[in-house]
This record gives C-alpha cells, structure tokens and sequence, in this order.
C-alpha cells in the first residue's frame, strides 16, 4: 500500500519509514497522522519487516503539529472530532516489531510524542526536541506526558512539558530520552547498525517481550490521560491562550494572567 505523507522502503528485514512533507517541516497534518495510524496497523500483518525505523525526510524530524490546519478547526465540537494524533501515537505502540526513532533536526511536539511511543531513539547531535504546548498555553496530549515520565522520571518530564524550551542531544541523552546520539552525517547507519541487533533476535519473544514491557511501564496510562485532549480544548478557550497566539503571531512577550 502506498502513503501519501510517507516514503517507505523495506530491505533485510528492515523498515525504512520517513515522514514525508519536507517543505513544511513534516508538520503533522491530519493526513500524514491518518497514514502513520494505517501504516502501523498494517504491520501486525507483515511476518518479514523485524525493525522499523521512522525518521524526517530533509532538514528535520517534525515542527510538530500542523498549526494552518488546525486554525481552520473554528468549532469545539470540530476539534474534538478531528483529533487523530492520540489513535497515531497509540498505534505505534501497538506495532509488534522493534521500533526505532532516528531523530534529525527538529522534534517538536506531537512528533517528540511520535518518537517517545518508539523502543528507542537515536538522536542527531545537532538535534533538538522539544513540547511547545505551554507557550500556546495548552497542555501537551496524545499520550505524551505518560511517555515522557516514563522515559526521563517526573521532574525532568515536568521541566521538559512546562519548561517548554527545545532540549540539546546531550541533555536527552543524559536525561535518558535518547538511547545513543551521533552526528547527523551517521544518523541512519548508526540506526541501521542498532536495528541489525535486534534483527537477529527471535522475533515471537522479543514481541512478547516488548508488549509486556509497555504494558509495565504505561500501566494505567489510559485511565489517568483519557481527558487530556478534554484538556486541551479546555484551556483553548482561556484568555492566556488567546494571549499565546497574538504573542505567536506578533512576535511579542505574552502576559498570562491565569483566565
């Protein structure tokens, strides 16, 4: 099956996947995010592919969400109805293979949402990831605030959701958030080279193994984050967010108030 938003490419085992809109920095529109849902769905057929590997096609992994399109979102209700990027995240989960994130340029995000719901994490040393919901005076959804906690612990996951600001390679690799760093120029073959590990491996165990890892480490994850696209919509009708986007636009410091 062919994807609009994504380039795939299969070899030894191995499933290349790159977020396919380079000219907008692979912002996740609704389509791309429908792709990526019908993409990893479809892997639980595929008894070949051992490893997949998602990274960015140019410059960067991903700006995050598409901010144009969600604008044309003017009603609650329609916003409500158009969120897809929990079903994307929750689908990679899901995916039985061993996944991969080869992060390169920027990760903003749902996209930093995208590559914590992976196995591991390679990152490019120039890389830079970060969640810039509570600029907009929103909170982050799409399972990533159980993803990042589960990754980096508590505190670091606080500083990195309310902190907002774009996080070095070294820092999320101290942190713990990525498994290796490397420098651009070797971004892929190092994650080919770490995706060869796992090929090898007998895939019906290590499957088994990685679903009851996710299973310890996200346990009650849904029951707890069943409302934060609610949330979301919630703190879309506060003054302070109405503030972030004229500061957005304008360029300008905004002044939250808490209304």
């Amino acid at each position: 099956m062919k994807y609009k938003n994504l380039e795939i490419q299969k070899k030894e085992k191995i499933c290349y996947v790159e977020l396919n809109r380079p000219g907008s920095l692979n912002a996740l529109n609704s389509e791309l995010l429908i792709d990526i849902t019908n993409f990893s769905n479809s892997l639980s057929k595929d008894l070949v592919t051992r490893v997949v590997i998602f990274t960015g096609k140019g410059k960067s992994f991903s700006a995050g969400a598409d901010l144009k399109e969600k604008v044309e979102h003017s009603s609650k209700l329609e916003a409500w109805r158009s969120n897809i990027g929990k079903p994307a995240i929750k689908s990679i989960l899901d995916i039985p293979q061993i996944t991969i994130a080869a992060v390169n340029g920027y990760c903003l995000g749902g996209a930093a949402c995208i590559v914590s719901a992976c196995d591991f994490r390679i990152g490019a040393s120039d890389s830079k990831v970060g969640y810039p919901e509570i600029n907009l005076a929103i909170n982050l959804n799409w399972l990533g605030l159980p993803l990042a906690v589960s990754l980096v612990g508590p505190a670091k996951a606080k500083r990195l959701v309310i902190g907002g600001k774009n996080e070095s390679a070294q820092d999320l690799l101290e942190w713990g958030f990525y498994d290796q760093i490397c420098e651009k120029e070797e971004l892929m073959n190092v994650a080919k080279e770490m995706a060869n590990l796992y090929v090898l491996k007998p895939p019906m165990a290590a499957q088994m193994i990685k679903k009851s890892v996710n299973f310890l480490s996200l346990a009650g994850a849904e029951a707890i984050m069943h409302m934060d696209y609610d949330q979301t919509l919630l703190t879309a009708e506060t003054r302070d967010r109405s503030e972030a986007i004229k500061a957005f636009f304008s360029g300008e410091k905004p002044e939250f108030k808490g209304d």
